[in-house]
């Protein structure tokens, strides 16, 4: 069954259509995280955050000090102290927010707005929307590049990518791209946006310079999720209708790999480690989180979390993982650990960041 049917009608997607799919079909922008030491992962649910109606998009502030949760039916975006987890403020954005991006050094959020075509952008000082950006049909993905001069913007409606100069936040750039875009990752030296489209089972490799596509990837059936390995070297493609993670070799731009995932996971983000060790894909038809080890990349763990995750986001520190689940208005907080035998000792325990002190549990 095609979870997306409602992307390919004509017109641009609107709440209506946008309501219809989405306990089956959202996306998210990934962002990176860093892992404890130790052989094995234990991954468990820490805290439940309620937040506000639908929430889709999930990202993390460099500092690991706040997370940022769209909002897709309240027309907001939720603030979450990391160190309590508790929604500290709300913030009014533009129409169906979807995706969601924070700037390198903290200061920007960018907000993808599917239903007004534009982009919102947040200033984390005040928490108050500062610019609104005009961009593509339906907007979903948002990714900003390393040094923070472009926010590139996955135009669902109009199959593009708009580029946003984020100093003057002007447009200077529209690619086209395959059908139906959803999701973006930068590499870590920003010289390539890998695209995610729905509508023809690809993946648009953008080369940042020219701002031109340089390759075509064929991967699974409605992909949706990305990241990209911190080292640049592997990039991984979340598919929906097939329930599987594609594998990408980055040098040559091929498909080395398919590892199968969870049930639906049609709003699937993937987050990666810094240390690359970690894919963590939310799985919507199923209520859970899998975890996959990139050193072989197979199944090490799945966690249940709420109903129809979508987002997925890692703290810098790499000890806990925020998930966003529409069904439930919540973001599951998931503790990062690491297991030696029986016994399994929370992260936090060795990072001192996140909610509660660190714990051991067997």
């Amino acid at each position: 069954m095609n979870h997306h049917s409602s992307f390919r009608e004509d017109g641009p997607i609107g709440r209506r259509a946008g309501r219809l799919v989405l306990g089956l079909a959202a996306i998210c922008v990934m962002v990176l995280g860093m892992a404890g030491v130790g052989p094995a992962a234990a991954d468990t649910v820490l805290d439940t955050i309620p937040v506000g109606d639908g929430p889709d998009g999930v990202a993390v502030s460099p500092d690991g000090s706040r997370a940022y949760v769209t909002n897709i039916n309240g027309d907001s975006v939720s603030v979450i102290d990391t160190s309590s987890n508790d929604v500290v403020d709300t913030v009014t954005v533009g129409d169906f927010p979807r995706g969601v991006a924070v700037s390198p050094d903290g200061s920007r959020v960018y907000v993808a707005n599917v239903d007004d075509d534009s982009v919102s952008v947040i200033d984390t000082g005040s928490n108050d929307m500062v610019d609104t950006v005009a961009v593509g049909s339906a907007p979903s993905g948002v990714a900003v590049t390393p040094d923070g001069s472009r926010a590139y913007v996955a135009n669902t409606g109009a199959s593009s990518v708009s580029v946003i100069d984020t100093g003057s936040n002007d447009v200077v750039g529209t690619v086209a791209v395959g059908g139906f875009p959803i999701g973006l990752a930068v590499t870590p030296l920003g010289s390539r946006v890998y695209v995610t489209n729905t509508g023809d089972a690809s993946v648009s490799v953008i080369e940042t310079v020219g701002n031109t596509v340089v390759e075509t990837i064929s991967v699974g059936a409605n992909p949706f999720g990305v990241a990209v390995t911190p080292d640049g070297s592997k990039v991984y493609v979340a598919n929906d209708t097939d329930g599987t993670l594609s594998v990408i070799e980055a040098a040559d731009n091929t498909v080395i790999d398919t590892v199968a995932v969870g049930s639906g996971p049609s709003g699937v983000a993937v987050a990666v480690t810094p240390l690359g060790s970690r894919v963590y894909v939310t799985n919507a038809g199923d209520a859970s989180l899998s975890v996959i080890d990139t050193a072989d990349n197979t199944g090490i763990a799945t966690a249940p979390v709420g109903g129809t995750p979508i987002g997925v986001a890692i703290t810098p520190d790499g000890s806990r993982v925020y998930v966003a689940n529409h069904a439930g208005d919540t973001v599951s907080v998931i503790a990062v650990g690491k297991c030696f035998g029986s016994l399994c000792i929370d992260a936090g325990s060795l990072t001192a960041n996140g909610s509660g002190a660190g714990r051991a549990f067997s």
